[in-house]
């Protein structure tokens, strides 16, 4: 392990003892601070730019009670499996049904994003962190061994790559989790957003996917030019960027004319969830004492489709031995152009 100790500090304990460290990063006009509890991205800030990028804790400890998943790294499968329920190979497999008593989210209750991590790697500007989910974690089949590298690159790019194998079949789709917020208001819901996609996913009350793939025109969803986030009225759904996973390319952006701060996503993955914060409500103040209510930051979450192994026209994210599960992403981050 190459490693740089004086950018790694301890940081809190989890509730059997061990040790949760953070580690600080910089690099391309960046500052970054990256937990081994959930592999989550605590604290990010822009050079020029005085209001953290994230939602987040100034200390750990909320973490553990509070967090609806603030910069953590979701999986093994991030977002919903309805009613718990993967079929593959002709085997059954029941999962943890973490969301609503019914449906898996995020990996389920003691997913990756929600357990210690290992440090692999540290230079200045970049750390790996990597962990082994054993057979039958959470319900799922496989050891499943995953990586996730984050580096601040020149640019002001926080550039981040998702690793994972099995020995056995299995699903796998993870995905970044932060809740980002470009200036210093207590809402994201004037912050213009673009995506690139000409469909959704409609979901039912249990935010499940229908299975319709839904044209976004004359809908609050349709954010193909840059509109206010508030115009969708209470959004956590897929957006359909691809059919597939594709080579690195742009797929939304969001700017706060407030700060002039200006966010571009660019992901291999076929699916961006777009969540609004609309139920947040935490009774602790957050990085630099920000108010954690309602609509206080918008999660952007490249992925695979939710719930896509129930629906053989969505991309699929079955993970075999001897293949290597691979995601790349990148949030570039600028000020004052236009």
């Amino acid at each position: 392990m190459t490693t740089n100790t004086a950018q790694i500090e301890n940081w809190g304990r989890m509730p059997d003892g061990a040790t949760v460290e953070r580690v600080r990063l910089e690099g391309g006009g960046l500052i970054a601070h990256v937990m081994t509890y959930g592999a989550v991205l605590q604290d990010l800030r822009l050079a020029g730019h005085g209001a953290p990028l994230v939602l987040g804790f100034p200390e750990f400890a909320p973490y553990l009670t509070k967090s609806p998943y603030f910069g953590a790294t979701a999986g093994r499968f991030a977002n919903r499996v309805r009613d718990g329920h993967l079929e593959l190979n002709g085997e059954t497999y029941q999962l943890d049904q973490n969301f609503i008593g019914q449906h898996t989210l995020h990996g389920g209750a003691d997913s990756m994003g929600k357990r210690l991590w290992e440090i692999d790697e540290v230079l200045p500007d970049r750390v790996t962190l990597k962990i082994t989910l054993e057979d039958g974690h959470m319900g799922f089949p496989g050891t499943l061994s995953a990586r996730v590298t984050f580096a601040l690159l020149e640019g002001g790019v926080l550039d981040i790559q998702m690793h994972a194998e099995t020995d056995k079949t299995t699903i796998c789709s993870m995905a970044h989790h932060s809740y980002f917020t470009l200036d210093d208001a207590a809402t994201i819901s004037e912050h213009m957003l673009q995506i690139g996609a000409q469909t959704f996913l409609p979901v039912d009350v249990g935010l499940i996917p229908t299975g319709e793939q839904r044209d976004v025109a004359g809908t609050g969803f349709d954010f193909r030019e840059a509109a206010p986030v508030a115009q969708a009225h209470d959004v956590d759904h897929n957006f359909c960027v691809s059919d597939a996973r594709t080579a690195l390319r742009p797929v939304a952006e969001l700017h706060s004319a407030k700060s002039g701060v200006r966010m571009t996503c660019h992901t291999t993955e076929p699916g961006l969830q777009v969540y609004d914060g609309a139920n947040i409500d935490i009774d602790v103040g957050g990085l630099d004492g920000k108010p954690m209510g309602r609509f206080a930051g918008l999660a952007m979450e490249p992925q695979i489709w939710p719930d896509a192994h129930h629906h053989s026209h969505f991309p699929q994210a079955v993970l075999q031995p001897g293949e290597l599960y691979k995601q790349h992403t990148k949030f570039v981050f600028s000020k004052g152009e236009t």
